[in-house]
């Protein structure tokens, strides 16, 4: 089976990167794997790092892994769970103080101004880790796009620390708006342990895993195997942009700071198809933090919703297969209704900002992971070419 699971794959892999040099429907270059609890089963690459100077794609290549950190953020805050230094449920003002001044937007008032006021309730970690805070994202929500434009709020990509300080869009736990959260629970981390967010992720995730190419500040040797962005023009054309996290951050974003590697990614979910442990059987987390990963922590009232690309430069609309339900754990998108690719209900996955996608199947024992670097989210080729290589993954496990 892992051979036929690895020819299906390779085959999408290689067939994305195909095409005229700027052509609608390409994808520059794709590094892509699937892991089961053992080891890797497959890991390809196709096309180019980068089209201006046609450096070609190779599997240690190092990606802006952007939105797909927060799943490594959330198992930082697991494990200070586990060690009883993080109440979930506790506010999280007490880790974080910084959020002790965080205040509600009702809107504008006649002069342009933002209308606040203070929550409801106190805002937990619990509310960061399943979006249901209030922070939003100024490239999906108008509010935070005119405070960005009109305010000069600046934008999550700086990694600045003014970036974080943006207003709640509604009293935490009313509604669920993807944004920032995650980025204020590295906050929490930084809090409890007193240590920058990358420290404790080099200490407690990264070395334990063998994950040797992760960091929010790579090296030269990293920036040298680095892919370029590449923005998808209205025409369908690729153009290479400078587009990138910062490499020295202000601040480790916990939302989406990290840059690593395929390989390095694989073995992230090869922990959590283990029971959390690593592959010499030590835990690096526990059995029940994993479980919590693989439950939805949303109440019935609240669903995971479409993300309006309010800067297109940035985004597309954008939803996992719409008319399906889909909730969000810790910190994963939880499938409740399965999904056309063979993915079940029960397995959890999310995305980044530059059309990187990944899904972890306990019942079946699987993941993988897609990484390209094209602007805006929700590409068509490279959202297709994801699902047609997740799709290839489950069929060769039916067949076998």
């Amino acid at each position: 089976m892992s051979d036929k699971l690895a020819a299906a794959v390779d085959a999408v892999v290689q067939s994305v990167s195909r095409g005229p040099v700027s052509g609608e429907g390409r994808v520059p270059g794709v590094v892509a794997g699937v892991t089961d609890r053992d080891s890797d089963i497959y890991l390809g690459a196709s096309g180019v790092r980068d089209l201006s100077s046609g450096a070609a794609m190779t599997t240690d290549s190092v990606f802006n892994i952007w939105s797909t950190t927060k799943a490594i953020t959330g198992a930082a805050c697991l494990q200070l769970v586990e060690s009883g230094d993080l109440d979930l449920q506790a506010p999280a003002k007490e880790y974080a103080p910084a959020l002790a001044d965080v205040q509600v937007i009702e809107g504008f008032d006649a002069d342009g101004q933002p209308v606040l006021r203070a929550p409801a309730s106190d805002l937990t970690t619990h509310h960061l880790l399943t979006h249901t805070a209030g922070f939003g994202y100024d490239f999906f929500n108008e509010t935070y796009l005119r405070l960005a434009q009109e305010h000069g709020q600046p934008s999550v990509a700086t990694a600045s620390r003014a970036a974080l300080r943006t207003p709640l869009l509604f009293d935490p736990g009313t509604r669920w708006e993807y944004g920032s959260n995650i980025d204020w629970a590295g906050q929490v981390v930084e809090g409890i342990t007193g240590k920058r967010l990358g420290e404790v992720c080099q200490e407690r995730i990264f070395e334990p895993l063998g994950m040797t190419c992760s960091t929010f500040a790579p090296s030269e040797e990293m920036l040298a195997r680095k892919v370029r962005h590449h923005q998808r023009e209205e025409d369908g054309t690729l153009t290479p942009s400078d587009f990138a996290a910062p490499i020295e951050p202000e601040v480790d974003f916990g939302g989406h700071g990290l840059f690593s590697t395929v390989p390095d990614y694989l073995r992230f979910i090869r922990m959590w198809l283990n029971e959390g442990r690593n592959g010499a059987g030590e835990q690096v987390l526990s059995p029940a933090s994993v479980d919590l990963g693989f439950r939805n922590q949303l109440p019935d009232h609240l669903r995971v919703t479409m993300l309006p690309g309010v800067i297109k430069a940035l985004s597309n609309d954008a939803e996992f297969f719409p008319g399906l339900e889909k909730t969000w754990s810790y910190t994963f998108q939880y499938t409740q209704d399965p999904f056309p690719t063979g993915r079940p209900t029960g397995a959890i996955g999310w995305a980044g900002l530059a059309n990187l996608y990944y899904w972890i199947d306990r019942d079946n024992g699987f993941g993988g992971y897609w990484a390209t670097q094209i602007l805006p989210f929700a590409d068509g080729p490279a959202f297709t070419g994801f699902v047609d290589f997740e799709t290839a993954a489950y069929d060769a496990v039916a067949k076998g």
